[in-house]
C-alpha cells in the first residue's frame, strides 16, 4: 500500500505502479468521488475505448410469461 502526501496546493502524485497498471497518461482526466470516508479517482475513458468491455456477459434473463 502506497502512502501519498497532499501538497500545500492540495495536489497528490499517483504512484508509478498504479499509473502504469491503470494505463494513466499525463493530462488524462479522472473523476474525483467522495465515498464514505475515502476519496476515489476514476479514470474517464472515451466511449470508443469502452466498446466491447462487456463481451461475454450473460444477458439471458428469466422473464414472466406475459413479459416475453
Amino acid at each position: 500500500m502506497d502512502i501519498v502526501t497532499i501538497s500545500p496546493k492540495f495536489q497528490v502524485v499517483i504512484p508509478r505502479e498504479i499509473r502504469e497498471r491503470l494505463g494513466l497518461a499525463p493530462g488524462q482526466k479522472v473523476q474525483a468521488l467522495a465515498y464514505e470516508d475515502r476519496i476515489e479517482f476514476i479514470p474517464v475513458r472515451p466511449m470508443k475505448r469502452m466498446r466491447g468491455f462487456l463481451a461475454g456477459l450473460d444477458t439471458t434473463v428469466r422473464r414472466e410469461r406475459d413479459r416475453v
